[in-house]
């Protein structure tokens, strides 16, 4: 089966929330796990519902739109992806004992953390390598996150180690099991005889842990990266939450970027632009020889492409703007208003009616 989300439900991305919803319906009934002989049913329904999470919520859908798959995955964990959605009016509040897998409750899964990381201008255009020191749970190595000392465990009475409790539940697609959390064991089927006493029955130790972090080319300020598995520990072997970091990139001191394209206020004489010029100017990586055309206007923008932002999760990059801004001297020696005043003299003799005609004709 696909890992696209369209593909998976066999919709266009053109599709309405009906037929998402109804190509849903038909391919879970097709792979629920009670109901199905096939041997992946419960890997493909487990596809299929996060498929219809995704493509059914106006807010991931745009995300899944402009970033695919891969960058989706940085910025949504499986948590993310069901949280505030409501299956149980077609299967029950199960469906969250399948996706969150084995039997674990999902209030014991380790809690997400969160923290935040100030990256420099061109750090967050061409990427770069962070380490951070974050403080999080860890399973207990002394009883492997059982949480029992020397890791002896004996059978839960309540579920005889199953973990879980079967209840039947009748639905528009027939009747199917609900299946909860047994609320003695916590669904590990098993309990403990005696506490560890490295975590005293927890499972998890609390330390600080140095993190490398990877940020790709092309992100913005703001932009939240997960790493996976990289939050706390959850008690007694359960599943670790994730680390999210959020990225705080600082403004440079000559260069504006507008989304993928960066912008250059390039300051100019009147001679410079009257006449023309070559003049150096600084882009990303070097400093480069810009030739500017004669009668070059002020407010003009010359364009470098290629010259700007890598283009996050995709190939390419934007473009580098240079705008011309026209500098008025605001001190003048006495052979410039010389030169000034001849030239006054010569505009002179053009009328103003003409002046405003020959403007409006390069509009």
């Amino acid at each position: 089966m696909s890992d696209d989300y369209y593909e998976i439900l066999g919709v266009s991305k053109n599709a309405s929330k009906e037929e998402i919803k109804r190509a849903y319906k038909l391919l879970a009934k097709k792979y629920h796990p009670d109901v199905s002989k096939e041997k992946d049913a419960t890997e493909k329904f487990k596809k299929v519902s996060e498929a219809y999470a995704v493509l059914s919520d106006d807010t991931k859908k745009t995300s899944y739109d402009q970033f695919g798959k891969e960058g989706f995955s940085q910025r949504y964990s499986q948590e993310d992806i069901f949280k505030n959605f409501d299956f149980e009016d077609i299967f029950g509040n199960s469906i969250f004992d399948m996706f969150f897998g084995g039997g674990k409750k999902r209030g014991d899964r380790g809690k997400d953390l969160v923290v935040e990381i100030n990256l420099g201008f061109k750090e967050a255009i061409f990427g770069a390598t962070k380490e951070i020191e974050i403080e999080r749970y860890v399973i207990c190595e002394k009883c492997n996150g059982t949480g029992a000392k020397g890791s002896k465990l004996k059978v839960c009475t309540s579920c005889d180690g199953r973990g879980q409790v079967r209840m039947e539940r009748r639905t528009p697609f027939g009747v199917f099991a609900q299946i909860t959390t047994c609320p003695k064991c916590k669904g590990k089927g098993k309990e403990i005889l005696e506490e560890c006493d490295n975590c005293d029955g927890e499972g998890r130790v609390k330390i600080q842990e140095k993190v490398k972090v990877n940020i790709p080319a092309g992100v913005e300020d703001g932009l939240k990266l997960r790493v996976s598995g990289k939050g706390e520990a959850g008690r007694r072997a359960s599943n670790s939450g994730d680390l999210y970091v959020v990225l705080n990139v600082a403004m440079d001191d000559i260069f504006i970027r507008e989304e993928n394209d960066i912008l250059l206020k390039l300051p100019l004489s009147f001679s410079q632009a009257a006449l023309g010029d070559e003049v150096n100017i600084p882009t990303l990586e070097e400093d480069i020889t810009l030739k500017i055309p004669p009668g070059t206007q002020a407010g003009t923008k010359l364009r470098l492409k290629g010259k700007g932002v890598p283009l996050l999760d995709e190939y390419g990059r934007g473009d580098l703007f240079i705008e011309v801004n026209i500098v008025t001297p605001k001190k003048l020696s006495k052979e410039q208003k010389e030169l000034f005043n001849k030239l006054k003299k010569l505009d002179e003799k053009k009328g103003l009616f003409d002046k405003i005609k020959e403007f409006a004709k390069e509009l």
